[in-house]
This record gives structure tokens, sequence and C-alpha cells, in this order.
């Protein structure tokens, strides 16, 4: 399944190591969803503007050393994929996730996946990669991202296309990641929308 896909097996046992949640409702900044908030200003090259009704993740997309994974990420974008889709699944302390049409993990942009660069390095606390099946090959990804939010998500192996990080609004991510439910894993207890993805530098 598309929810359970950033980890088969070895994800249950990292989020079993303690995961308390949080289910108080999280308001926006003032000023977070004004499009001046959300604009990537300051930052040099490729960058992904996520403008949520939380606030603003901005993301410097690696186009040097992932250009698969970021080319198709920017594409998807910029032809207004990414807008009005939610973060469908949350995890304390590891991921929050989204770019899902069906909103529930089973969904997929309905081209034909790519299949993207892996990290040697693995994922530090803001990295930005591409959700995948299970089954499929190391690197995939059709539209499903994830956000690493906590350190359970440095201990994944190099399986998973990694392409940007967080350079503003690692603050706002942790708001989503606060809204996982009392299970520990699933949708937010609060919607949490994606109004609009925006591309600069690209």
């Amino acid at each position: 399944m598309w929810r359970r896909g950033i980890l088969v097996g070895a994800m249950l046992a990292l989020v079993a190591a303690g995961c308390s949640s949080s289910n108080k409702s999280v308001t926006a900044s003032p000023g977070a969803e004004t499009p001046s908030a959300c604009n990537g200003a300051g930052q040099t090259g490729a960058t992904a503007a996520i403008e949520t009704n939380l606030g603003c993740i901005v993301i410097s997309l690696d186009t040097k050393n992932a250009p698969k994974a970021a080319g198709r990420f920017i594409s998807l974008a910029k032809s207004g994929f990414y807008d009005g889709l939610t973060f469908h699944r949350v995890v304390p302390e590891f991921v929050i996730q989204g770019g899902d049409p069906n909103g529930d993990g089973s969904g997929g942009s309905g081209k034909p996946p790519v299949v993207g660069e892996t990290p040697k390095d693995g994922y530090p606390i803001g990295s930005l990669a591409a959700a995948k099946k299970g089954s499929d090959p190391d690197g995939t990804f059709d539209s499903q991202f994830f956000i690493v939010t906590g350190a359970q998500g440095t201990q994944l192996p190099p399986q998973y296309a990694r392409f940007g990080h967080v350079v503003v609004g690692m603050d706002v991510a942790k708001k989503i990641e606060a809204l996982a439910p009392p299970e520990g894993d699933g949708p937010p207890t609060q919607k949490v929308t994606m109004k609009k993805v925006t591309i600069s530098g690209a």
C-alpha cells in the first residue's frame, strides 16, 4: 500500500519505539497563508514553496544531484497537480506524506513513474523524498512524497529518491506532524491542504 510504502516491515519497528501524538487543533501563523509569505524569496537555485493552511514550507530542490526525481516533482507542481491535495499521512518523529490525489495513499499522477536518485548519505531531518510501494524498484517516484520530520526518518534505508531539503518552514512541518492520529500512523486529526505549490528558479 502507498500508506505503508515508505517502509514495509522496518517502519513498524521504528514507529513502535514510543510514538506520542497530539490531537490539538493547530492554526496558521498570521500572514502565513498569503502568497508573499510563501514565494521562496531570498533562496537561490530551484525552490518549491508549499503553501498550506498551516503555513509555508520552502524546499530547495536538488536538480544537480537528483535531476530525474526533482524534474518529476517540478513538472507536476508547475502543472498544478499538487494544488489542493493534502498531507494524508503523518507519523510522529518520522515523516509527513502527501501528493496523493485520492487522499488515502493509494493514488498517483496517472503518468508512468520515474526511477530517481537515491542518496549515499541518508535522509537528514528536513529531507524531501519520494514515497513508493514496497515492491517498486529503489528510487521509484510517481507523485507521492514525504518530508523527514524526526530521528526515526533519518534511519530509513537508501531506497527512496531524495531530491530536496526544507530551508524555511520546518516549524510548519512539525505542526503537521503534531496532528498524528492516536494510533501514531495515518491521516492527521485536522485536514492539512497544500493550497498551492510554486516553483521558482527552474
